[in-house]
């Protein structure tokens, strides 16, 4: 490959492109080395003479999803400043954690990003914070949106997501154990006990009911809309795979996007990085086109009978918005709900107090769902510990 050659007069401008898109990855902005390389050619034909042309020329070449615009926008108006007036706007850059509360999401993770990038040393001692403190940074945490966090603040979602608890309801089996004070009688016990001692009945024996755990199936949404929200999840699945002592007979993960992709062997490795990076090699659709229905169609047809016997809990991690036929989203949804103990629906488009039903594929799938929460925040899935908890 031919590699492209900035005029002697940009000698600096490639490795500032450079530095601006390592400012973009840490705000969580995903860009590509072959999008990086794009840039610089595109920067190489075009020139740098108009601002508004490399404005456009970047954000043409390094943004593929239109939730990253107004990051892009506001580190594109630091990085890119009179060169005289860039040190004293680092010196006055705040560290991440005293960004105002009131300041845009966005240009939260842009000042982060940028600071962490260029190495800020600031004169201010980081004190210990007391105990009030952090729980009160924690309790701020727990209540906003995934959204909306910094980098910082996704991290520490992250951490707590692992600790969180989420224990399985008991079922009623068919299955007994002995048990000296058990409500049943045991015939066959107690006979063969009297035929160990020469045919004398010393004492009736008696059982109980043992207990059981049901199975967990994941249904998530990962196409583009969902891609933050999704990721979040992944490492609840992991979570509860890797839970001690083991809270649910079983953990099943699905994806889907444009196709259903099996994550469940991905989602049981140890090391939580390791399997989510696994989960997007297998998931080639990641941050696609959502197509609800015909997945759901082949999640029944070959999955349902598998993973949702014996009591199994569902959970279907999806916005709804669904582009193709709701006719038959509406009949799958349907024959899902028949196959599974308990169908939980999680949509994020539920953090917003106004939230109607509205959209054609939300309207098919209500009818046909135990229960609908809101899937936004660590807040909203501690609401669904409680709701999982409960046998119906």
């Amino acid at each position: 490959m031919k590699t492209t050659t900035l005029p002697e007069t940009d000698g600096r401008l490639a490795e500032n492109v450079v530095h601006f898109c390592r400012a973009l990855r840490k705000a969580n902005v995903k860009v590509s080395t072959a999008q990086l390389e794009t840039a610089i050619r595109a920067i190489a034909i075009t020139g740098f003479t108009n601002k508004t042309d490399f404005y456009n020329v970047l954000k043409s070449t390094l943004i593929s999803n239109a939730e990253d615009l107004e990051v892009f926008k506001q580190l594109f108006s630091m990085f890119w400043r009179n060169p005289e007036s860039l040190t004293k706007m680092v010196l006055q850059l705040a560290p991440a954690s005293e960004v105002p509360e009131q300041t845009a999401p966005a240009q939260r993770r842009a000042s982060q990003a940028l600071g962490s990038d260029l190495k800020i040393q600031s004169g201010v001692s980081q004190q210990l914070k007391d105990a009030t403190s952090t729980m009160s940074a924690q309790d701020v945490v727990r209540q906003k949106d995934f959204a909306q966090m910094t980098t910082d603040e996704l991290t520490e979602a992250q951490r707590i997501i692992q600790t969180l608890d989420f224990n399985a309801p008991e079922l009623v089996s068919r299955r007994t154990r002995p048990a000296r004070f058990g409500r049943v009688y045991d015939p066959a016990s107690t006979l063969r006990t009297a035929v160990r001692q020469m045919g004398e009945l010393q004492r009736i024996e008696r059982k109980s009911v043992r207990p059981k755990k049901p199975g967990l199936v994941v249904l998530c949404d990962i196409s583009g809309s969902m891609s933050l929200y999704s990721r979040m999840f992944m490492r609840f699945a992991h979570a509860l795979n890797h839970a001690h002592p083991q809270q649910w007979s079983s953990v099943s993960v699905f994806t889907f996007g444009t196709r259903l992709t099996n994550v469940t062997r991905a989602v049981r490795h140890h090391d939580t990085d390791i399997a989510l990076s696994r989960v997007g090699l297998e998931a080639n659709d990641w941050e696609g086109g959502t197509l609800i229905g015909p997945t759901i169609k082949t999640f029944n047809q070959l999955w349902a009978r598998r993973v949702l016997g014996r009591g199994a809990v569902l959970l279907l991690i999806t916005d709804g918005l669904e582009r193709g036929d709701t006719t038959l989203l509406s009949a799958e949804m349907q024959r899902l709900h028949l196959f599974c103990r308990k169908l939980v629906w999680l949509n994020p488009l539920l953090r917003w107090d106004g939230f109607s039903p509205k959209a054609s594929g939300i309207k098919a799938m209500l009818p046909h769902v135990d229960s609908f929460h809101a899937c936004h925040s660590l807040a909203s899935l501690t609401d669904l510990a409680n709701v999982l908890q409960k046998p119906r």
